[in-house]
């Protein structure tokens, strides 16, 4: 198998595009589906060994300017496992599976009692509990910051981030100021992974599949994309209303399980959570409402200075360029998104990452990376609770 990255100058390419989609079943991993594909856009997609060496002939023939991004999936595959530390529990610098991440939502909670609570926010699709880390000092009311990881199963280094995030509120409490004041003021509701069955089955079956694991009612296709599946423009732009799709928005907003569960405990505290942080990958962005319209937020002045501030913050360390702005207008449409939900809620903070890299390995990105994406990740995220911290509203 593997994985094109194309850019397509004028309609006619795109068309090409998309009858290639139509014939060849291709796996669309920027944008999210062949219906966001636009002229001078950047498309990546990953293709079934069996017809990789027809469509690059088919490519060629036409005249669209493409690269081979990844030439073989599997080696790919195999090389994400490339940590140095390799240990049979919980490392925070390799992939863990499900069952080592929530024994390690338990084991942190109970190793630091003062600072880390969990709790179970609702269960999944296929029974699974959903844990939730609240992390801070304990206090009445305090103000909060709702962080989740793992929408899209297959982006492995979002939970890697979760995890870490922990970690660092835990390991650096006491000597790091900045942290040790945004634990005493603040509490942060951490969502390792979201999507749990679906990160699941990207262990044990398909490592790059994205949606949920539900079943969908006269359809043999399974799965819903939990970040179209929410009350914000819902089943308008850039999402499908066919269960085959990659981007089907389910039944109705909130039809799948994971999604209320994290909606309802949203509504429940919304008097005090003032920021909502969601971290996907990959691309190097740092979006903020709106994805499904092209209209500005009220605050949009604000969220850009933020997104600007905390995208120099992440560069600092490693150099690395993040692109930031509102979802529509700075990738694509997409409605039913979880950040354009929250903050139509009143949840003035609201943003969307997407973590590394820029498409060298995709969703394949290597574990010598999971250390570096989330320390530079860890500096944005703190730029923007202290700045919270400092405009509540």
């Amino acid at each position: 198998q593997k994985v094109f990255r194309v850019i397509l100058q004028n309609d006619e390419q795109v068309e090409i595009i998309n009858s290639l989609a139509s014939n060849m079943e291709l796996d669309f991993w920027q944008p999210d589906s062949v219906a966001l594909v636009r002229p001078e856009m950047q498309v990546d997609f990953r293709v079934e060994a069996a017809k990789s060496f027809e469509v690059e002939d088919l490519l060629k023939e036409s005249g669209v300017e493409y690269r081979v991004l990844i030439d073989n999936l599997q080696a790919a595959l195999d090389a994400q496992f490339d940590s140095k530390t390799r240990t049979t529990g919980h490392s925070y610098e390799n992939y863990n599976d499900w069952e080592t991440i929530a024994a390690w939502t338990a084991d942190i909670a109970a190793q630091n009692p003062d600072l880390v609570s969990r709790s179970v926010i609702g269960e999944t699709y296929e029974g699974r509990s959903l844990y939730l880390l609240k992390v801070g000092k304990s206090g009445q009311n305090k103000t909060a910051i709702f962080l989740d990881c793992g929408f899209h199963a297959r982006e492995w280094i979002s939970p890697a981030f979760c995890q870490w995030f922990v970690k660092e509120a835990v390991e650096t409490y006491g000597s790091d100021t900045v942290v040790t004041t945004l634990l005493d003021s603040l509490d942060f509701y951490v969502l390792p992974v979201v999507n749990i069955d679906g990160y699941v089955y990207t262990w044990t079956n398909n490592r790059l599949w994205r949606k949920t694991r539900s079943a969908n009612a006269g359809s043999s296709c399974i799965g819903t994309d939990p970040n179209r599946n929410f009350d914000a423009g819902w089943g308008t732009l850039g999402a499908s209303k066919y269960p085959c799709d990659s981007t089907y928005c389910g039944s109705g907003p909130e039809s799948e399980k994971e999604t209320k569960a994290l909606a309802d405990f949203i509504r429940e505290h919304l008097s005090t959570i003032k920021a909502y942080l969601t971290i996907h990958s990959y691309s190097q962005l740092l979006l903020f409402p709106y994805s499904y319209a092209y209209k500005l937020p009220s605050d949009y002045e604000e969220l850009n200075s933020i997104a600007q501030a905390a995208s120099e913050q992440l560069a600092s360390l490693y150099n690395t360029e993040y692109t930031y702005g509102p979802g529509a207008t700075t990738i694509y449409p997409a409605s039913g998104g979880s950040d354009d939900w929250a903050y139509d809620q009143g949840i003035k903070y609201s943003f969307t990452f997407e973590l590394r890299d820029t498409g060298t390995y995709g969703f394949l990105l290597p574990e010598s990376q999971i250390k570096p994406t989330c320390e530079e990740t860890l500096l944005a995220v703190k730029y923007i609770a202290n700045y919270v911290l400092e405009h509540l509203y």
